[in-house]
């Protein structure tokens, strides 16, 4: 009886894994198609930090705070094999990938942590 249990719950697990939407991961032409062509879009941190990016085509980055928190600051970005990378200034390089969320929002992936989200 244990055994029946226990196979009905993972089928049941299973199943419900196939229903859930699939995750689009954006493609690094997708990513700077649509964010790094020097048009500001609004980034937010997990924290609601909220702030104006602009990526410009050529590789360089800025962010203005859109509220009283958070540090203006530039860098340099490049794409990668599954996403993109940056670095502002004084600092190391981080890579990420994207995930389209709907209704023009993406989250901001490192390895399996989210980091936040962008919109348009």
């Amino acid at each position: 009886m244990r055994a029946l249990v226990s196979g009905l719950a993972t089928a049941a697990l299973i199943d419900g894994a196939a229903a859930a939407p699939a995750v689009t991961k954006m493609t690094p032409n997708e990513i700077q198609a649509t964010f790094f062509n020097g048009q500001p879009f609004t980034s937010s941190t997990t924290s609601n930090i909220q702030f104006k990016m602009v990526f410009m085509p050529g590789g360089k980055m800025t962010r203005e705070p859109a509220g009283k928190s958070g540090i203006k600051g530039e860098g340099t970005w490049k794409l990668s094999k599954d996403g993109f990378c940056t670095t502002w200034k004084g600092s190391k390089e981080n890579c990420y990938t994207l995930i389209a969320g709907g209704n023009n929002k993406w989250s901001v992936v490192k390895g399996t942590a989210a980091m936040g989200t962008w919109s348009k």
